[in-house]
């Protein structure tokens, strides 16, 4: 599922904890890779990817993280667990 619905502006949704990406590999010109410490939400995944990516406009491969209208980006990230985004 390609998640275009994410035309929003995520930075409303990035709460202020200090959560880091431990690793980030780069897959291709269009997806990145990376996992996430303990405490690192969806909010601040989906902020992660769409900086990385430079668009709003991309897909989680694992569906981890989803766009739900009026809540934002949600989801259950496990800590060490490697992701990957991609533009759509």
């Amino acid at each position: 599922m390609k998640f275009a619905g994410f035309l929003i502006p995520l930075f409303a949704f990035v709460n202020g904890n200090n959560s880091k990406v431990c690793n980030n590999t780069y897959v291709s010109n269009q997806c990145v890779q990376f996992s996430v410490t303990s405490g690192t939400g969806c909010a601040w995944m989906c902020s992660y990817c769409a900086n990385q990516l430079g668009t709003n406009n991309y897909y989680f491969t694992d569906n981890v993280c989803t766009y739900q209208q009026n809540v934002g980006c949600v989801g259950n990230p496990i800590a060490g667990q490697t992701y990957t985004c991609c533009s759509a």
